[in-house]
């Protein structure tokens, strides 16, 4: 549903993107992930048709962004970060104009309407002005008039920005609900909720894409095989072999002062082995610990970077107003 290929942006000197390439199946959720000036906001006008490309190709529902730009907009509902509503229009108003200008049909119009409002949360502040609602509300219109249409493929940036935690989890069960429905690509930078919602992650770091994983399949591994990080003073090669032949003992990779170790068996009883072959080997022991194994990990390894975290549930206090 979505392609795209060896794809760049620059601006005079400065590269936002750099050989991207990456695709997306129909019905997929996936989560764009980058520190701020990643590139993530570039890539997503480009599939927007917002922004042209300097070099590579993208194709939105089999129709390249820029030879055929207006047929890619008429497939891809978008919110971006900074929602453009009118303030002085009720919610139904709003909604009603975004529909003329993506030339939804009179027939289907009213059907258009009760759908977005529905799925959006929006029916009880239809009449109400866009300016007089919350910061949470507003998000939603701006999810709404991206539904307007019923295009097949969504792309949003930062849906959850400067919502409270009960609105975020709102948001998040509403982007949730359009799993095996439409095609959605969305960026976040807090990393909990995008492997709450997301079936796989693309990670972006300074332009390039640098990584990719399945946030379930990180899940399974912290509950079903225990990462253990490893320091030693004294050989490297001698006790890498050593890690590695010790039963229970599924990968070995490199770290500066040491290894990471994933355990396939029960940790209590490979542990005390990993250290013994440590020894063996003639390594002087210097730690030995558990690490999980989570989205967050992986992607402050890829790029080095802060990541944000959601309010704590405890943090939650009235349930987002309308005014």
């Amino acid at each position: 549903m979505i392609s795209v290929s060896a794809l760049s942006r620059r601006f005079g000197d400065l590269t936002a993107l750099q050989n991207v390439s990456f695709s997306v199946a129909a019905g997929e959720i996936v989560g764009f992930l980058g520190p701020n000036g990643a590139g993530k906001t570039t890539g997503m006008r480009i599939l927007t048709c917002t922004l042209p490309p300097s070099e590579g190709c993208a194709a939105v529902a089999g129709h390249d962004v820029v030879a055929e730009p207006m047929a890619v907009r008429r497939r891809v509902g978008f919110m971006p970060e900074n929602v453009p509503l009118y303030p002085d229009c009720t919610v139904e108003e709003h909604l009603r104009l975004v529909a003329r200008l993506k030339d939804v049909s009179a027939r289907s119009l009213t059907g258009q309407l009760q759908s977005a409002l529905s799925r959006a949360g929006l029916a009880d502040v239809r009449r109400r002005l866009v300016g007089h609602l919350s910061k949470g509300y507003r998000q939603r219109v701006g999810l709404a008039q991206a539904l307007i249409g019923d295009p097949p493929v969504l792309i949003l940036d930062e849906p959850s920005v400067g919502l409270d935690p009960q609105q975020i989890v709102e948001i998040r069960e509403l982007i949730r609900s359009f799993a095996g429905e439409k095609t959605v690509l969305l960026s976040s930078h807090i990393l909990n909720e995008v492997s709450l919602i997301c079936g796989r992650v693309l990670i972006l770091d300074r332009g390039r894409l640098v990584g990719e994983a399945d946030p379930r399949r990180l899940q399974g591994a912290r509950e079903g095989r225990t990462l253990v990080t490893l320091a030693w003073d004294g050989p490297r090669a001698p006790v890498h072999e050593a890690i590695g032949r010790v039963p229970g003992v599924a990968e070995v990779a490199t770290t500066p002062d040491g290894a990471e170790v994933a355990l396939s068996a029960d940790p209590s009883t490979v542990r005390p082995a990993l250290a013994a072959a440590v020894i063996a080997a003639g390594g002087r022991l210097q730690r030995l610990e558990d690490q999980a194994a989570t989205l967050e990990d992986l992607f402050l390894r890829l790029t080095g970077g802060a990541v944000a975290r959601a309010p704590a549930p405890a943090d939650v206090g009235e349930r987002g107003k309308t005014s």
